[in-house]
């Protein structure tokens, strides 16, 4: 049973990818994070020891902390954060109970390298539509919440990816990119070990609103009339950026929790108007 400074696994997993996920710690030793390099998605590691100094960027933040078994690593954080000011629960069982429970872990290989504020920085082709919109979607709920987006000239995107250390993505010729029939979202799934079957189900949608392919799912020309009239309201690509998220936030709250659900005017004869 959960303590009131605990937080179980299966809580934590429905608050991954949803935008009231608390910010998530990983304080796991050097030694136990070489054994498996592999993150609770979201989240991000920071050092056990140096707590007071890593503490003021969660500041009005909730805070989970996790370590190898949740034991006195994530304790100890999650006691100096709550004195500090800042909630914060343990991850019951630590990241070792997550991965005995198969749940989905990215590989930390694939995170690109941080900038100076431990941030990822990404970079693409402005005037974002689909791709380039699910991408940072999916970077920011389950990867990086922290993460940057950069939208510049398509000319232009391998060459600011050099200068300021970003990773490019959704352009010709750069590793988080199409692949076959695959859409950037697809392969950001696979390369970031998130095959969870509602991700893979958003990921058909997305695939057949961003390639024309509207036979893939129902709900794809849906989100590709969303995404267009989203284009046509925002000429900021970083206003677009935000307006998408809470389309995307919807899209997956579908297909996690509301497949089987129908709606039909009356609901029920004689129902109270």
């Amino acid at each position: 049973m959960s303590s009131t400074t605990t937080i179980a696994i299966a809580k934590l997993q429905r608050l991954i990818g949803t935008p009231k996920c608390p910010v998530l710690v990983d304080v796991r030793t050097e030694e136990d994070f070489a054994a498996d390099p592999r993150l609770i998605p979201g989240s991000a590691r920071r050092p056990h020891a140096g707590v007071e100094a890593w503490s003021g960027a969660l500041s009005g933040r909730q805070a989970v902390v996790i370590c190898q078994q949740g034991r006195k690593l994530s304790q100890g954080v999650a006691a100096w954060l709550r004195h500090l000011g800042i909630p914060a629960d343990v991850l019951e069982g630590g990241f070792a109970a997550w991965a005995q429970a198969g749940l989905p872990a990215v590989p930390a290989a694939r995170l690109p390298a941080p900038d100076a504020r431990g941030r990822s920085v990404w970079v693409t082709r402005a005037r974002p539509k689909i791709d380039r919109i699910a991408c940072p979607w999916l970077i920011r709920r389950f990867i990086d919440p922290g993460a940057v987006f950069l939208f510049v000239a398509p000319a232009e995107v391998e060459a600011v990816a050099e200068r300021f250390g970003a990773a490019p993505f959704d352009t010709e010729g750069v590793f988080w990119s199409h692949r076959g029939e695959l859409c950037t979202f697809d392969v950001m799934l696979d390369e970031f070990a998130l095959g969870t079957e509602p991700l893979r189900r958003l990921a058909r949608i997305v695939r057949g609103a961003d390639t024309a392919r509207l036979d893939l799912a129902p709900e794809a020309a849906g989100l590709l009339a969303a995404s267009l009239g989203l284009s046509r309201m925002h000429a900021d690509d970083l206003e677009q950026l935000d307006a998408g998220l809470g389309l995307y936030d919807a899209f997956y709250r579908w297909c996690r929790d509301a497949t089987d659900e129908t709606h039909n005017w009356p609901g029920r004869k004689g129902a109270a108007p």
